[in-house]
């Protein structure tokens, strides 16, 4: 986890294969995170599995996972059928092949929460141990995954800054103005057009790049 921090997509990749490799009857690993404002996203899934069962308790909203997230607490189903809490949900899953799950919430900023999604298509595949390395390993993954979101953060401000000062740059030598002119230019234009600043900015870069370019 931590060679991958830079990375949210490399983070979360490691987090499910390791919990595939370490946690007693996982045959699949998925992980779910929920924006604020924004519908589920199924992320990093180690098959077409977990995927698939996101994609059905987004459908219903309901389930395991969906519980996990906003309940706050670890969800075992030992066999989903004759699990009675979400029956719709149960019955599709049998179907897909999922007998047994375990959802641990996986963490939580002022953006963002998520869960760890195990799936085994054997019964009763989760044992107390099982719950006990998957909670230990979601509170590491939740550090690293939550380094990776900051990295990238950093990154995407830092980039916004050069593409703001690049366009800042052409305004200057176009119209003759300073950098607060400049600058006072860009924020008239995000404003009139109900873009962010960066977009912005972006399109007076571009439209100074060479067609090959661009």
């Amino acid at each position: 986890m931590h060679d991958e921090h830079a990375s949210l997509a490399k983070t979360l990749d490691v987090i499910t294969r390791a919990a595939v490799e370490l946690v007693p009857g996982a045959e699949h690993a998925g992980i779910t995170l929920a924006a604020r404002g924004s519908r589920f996203e199924s992320r990093a899934a180690t098959s077409a599995l977990p995927s698939r069962i996101d994609e059905l308790q987004y459908k219903l909203q309901d389930g395991p996972c969906v519980q996990a997230i906003w309940e706050r607490e670890t969800i075992r189903v030992d066999d989903m059928e004759h699990e009675d809490r979400w029956p719709a949900f149960a019955s599709e899953a049998v179907r897909l092949g999922a007998r047994s799950m375990l959802a641990v919430r996986l963490y939580t900023t002022d953006d963002t929460v998520g869960a760890l999604n195990l799936h085994s298509s054997q019964v009763g595949a989760f044992d107390d141990a099982s719950v006990d390395i998957a909670s230990t390993l979601a509170t590491h993954a939740a550090f690293a995954a939550v380094a990776a979101v900051r990295e990238e953060q950093f990154r995407a401000a830092l980039a916004s800054r050069d593409v703001i000062g690049q366009a800042k740059g052409i305004l200057m030598e176009r119209f003759g103005v300073d950098a607060e002119g400049a600058f006072g230019m860009l924020r008239r234009l995000s404003q009139e057009r109900n873009k962010l600043l960066r977009e912005v900015a972006l399109a007076v870069v571009e439209s100074v790049r060479p067609p090959r370019e661009r």
